[in-house]
């Protein structure tokens, strides 16, 4: 693998204050969903007593408070991305370049004004990653379009299911695009994830041998936890009325996930940043790899025309004036 354990586990405690608060978060998000869903139980466990069938409107009401829980975080999502996603990139990759927090400063404070240089709004933000999954998914995707050229049989199952399991990994490759970001200390935030996208594409045999592994062992470690968590979830979910048995598995899940954002995904993320600093060190973009996945990505091609109308200073790219009619073609 391109990166050392010792160095991870190493940035993982000099990060200690972003896992802390990505802890606190993440317990947060927990607990709303516990509560919207034994609530939800609850107010459905009433309304089915009237009408005889508490447990069947205990289950809908159940369903309902996980929903509405689930809606709120969508909409929350861009924000959580733009506080602890990038924010504890950031600390990474001054940690790895082996550089103090420039001033003193505490690292959640030096986190929140570099992503804000380097990305104005959250929206901003939110917009580059979503591109930059679906370049990684195109980049991905080349995989099965070799593999049909080569004429060995039962190799295109193969090929897609290691193609999913990629897909699988992208939280973690869309981080190390986002790192690029802050550590070239790019103006051009849009000019800077595709540059570090070619880069990966370069490497990309590198890379899916460490970002596999990685996810590998991130789902691994995530099945203990939902096993550990398994038997105090139960215990805790009798405080709420028609809500045992499914209600209990799916709850345990919502906790081991939460558990692993806040504590097993900053380990592979920071084992990634290290591998890809590694692998791409001193390369350049190749206008060969540009070519390539122009042709096969329209967020790639999007990204582009971005970073062409992107204005320093402007949180967002300045779009091209539609011509008018007497404007010439």
């Amino acid at each position: 693998m391109d990166f050392s354990l010792g160095k991870t586990l190493s940035l993982l405690i000099k990060t200690a204050p972003f896992i802390a608060l990505r802890l606190v978060i993440f317990f947060g998000i927990t607990l709303a969903y516990v509560v919207g869903t034994g609530g939800g139980a609850g107010i459905g466990y009433l309304v089915g007593k009237a009408g005889g069938d508490p447990a069947g409107t205990a289950f809908w009401g159940a369903f309902g408070g996980f929903g509405l829980v689930s809606g709120i975080l969508y909409l929350l999502r861009e924000y959580l991305l733009y506080l602890v996603k990038a924010g504890h990139i950031a600390v990474l990759v001054q940690l790895i370049d082996d550089k103090p927090i420039p001033g003193g400063r505490s690292q959640i404070d030096y986190a929140a004004a570099e992503v804000k240089a380097r990305f104005a709004e959250s929206s901003t933000l939110f917009a580059i990653d979503q591109l930059i999954k679906g370049v990684l998914k195109a980049i991905n995707g080349l995989l099965l379009s070799i593999g049909r050229f080569v004429p060995i049989p039962g190799l295109e199952p193969l090929l897609r299911f290691v193609s999913s399991v990629l897909n699988l990994s992208l939280t973690y490759v869309d981080e190390v695009i986002l790192a690029h970001n802050i550590r070239t200390h790019s103006d051009n935030p849009w000019e800077s994830s595709r540059n570090a996208l070619v880069l990966y594409a370069q490497n990309y045999g590198k890379m899916v041998k460490n970002a596999l592994f990685l996810a590998f062992i991130v789902w691994i470690f995530t099945f203990v936890l939902f096993l550990l968590v398994l038997a105090p979830v139960a215990a805790l979910v009798t405080l709420f009325p028609g809500i045992a048995g499914f209600w209990t598995v799916v709850i345990a899940i919502v906790v081991a996930i939460s558990l692993k954002a806040a504590i097993v995904d900053p380990l592979a993320m920071a084992a990634l940043l290290q591998a890809y600093f590694r692998v791409t060190e001193g390369q350049q973009p190749n206008p060969e790899w540009v070519q390539k996945l122009e042709g096969v990505s329209d967020k790639f091609r999007k990204l582009g025309e971005k970073a062409r109308s992107f204005v320093p200073g402007k949180s967002t790219p300045v779009e091209p004036a539609a011509p008018t009619p007497n404007d010439p073609a």
